[in-house]
């Protein structure tokens, strides 16, 4: 779907949260391994972020893999894990303040990711991304439990999600910084994802309930 891009939206959400679903499918309509699929994702994850950062968004979260994913065959364990560590290669050389979020305790944390448990600035910062990595709310509830504080501690209220693949749930997505969040499902898979979309999630957004229930 082209969507119409205009120069400015009446209400813009601060905070985008990003759950990029579809990858498996989107593998299965081209008769690749399953694999296969999210090594293009990479590709739609920047296609967006260079929109969101024209945009102005100044934060953005999105779902890299969760503790449930790990429990996928090796061959798709392995390849979502490969592209969480490329994104962040590619994302380095950019202005943006990165921090991966998710139990690092185990071995389906990629070793290559423990650098940016803690937040760390690209280039000049700015842009505050957030990668969910080996994440469950479980162990972020966990981590309030044993530190008293969230593993996600320092991720602020998400005021808007957007879900490709088409199922209109949160997958455990940062639950407490998602309690006010609208959610907009597209239908689209997440290789094919790009600005487009990312204009069709807001102009959904402008209709939405802005008062949070006050």
């Amino acid at each position: 779907m082209v969507v119409e891009r205009p120069a400015r939206y009446s209400r813009m959400p601060r905070h985008v949260g990003i759950i990029p679903d579809g990858n498996r499918r989107w593998a299965d309509q081209r008769s690749l391994p399953r694999g296969d699929g999210y090594r293009p994702g990479i590709d739609a994850a920047f296609r967006v972020l260079e929109e969101l950062e024209r945009l102005g968004i100044e934060e953005i979260s999105v779902y890299g893999f969760t503790q449930e994913n790990v429990h996928r065959p090796a061959e798709q364990r392995k390849a979502f894990q490969e592209a969480c560590v490329e994104a962040v290669r590619r994302l380095a050389p950019r202005n943006a303040e990165l921090r991966t979020i998710g139990d690092s305790s185990t071995p389906m944390f990629p070793r290559e990711l423990l650098p940016y448990v803690e937040r760390k600035v690209f280039g000049n910062g700015g842009r505050r991304i957030n990668l969910l990595v080996n994440y469950s709310w479980r162990w972020d509830v966990r981590m309030l439990e044993e530190t008293g504080r969230l593993g996600s501690h320092d991720v602020s209220p998400i005021d808007l999600i957007i879900r490709w693949g088409g199922r209109s749930r949160l997958s455990g997505f940062l639950p407490i910084q998602s309690v006010y969040a609208d959610l907009c499902v597209l239908e689209g898979l997440w290789p094919d994802g790009g600005g487009d979309d990312v204009h069709e999630a807001l102009e959904w957004y402008q209709a939405q309930d802005p008062t949070r229930g006050g």
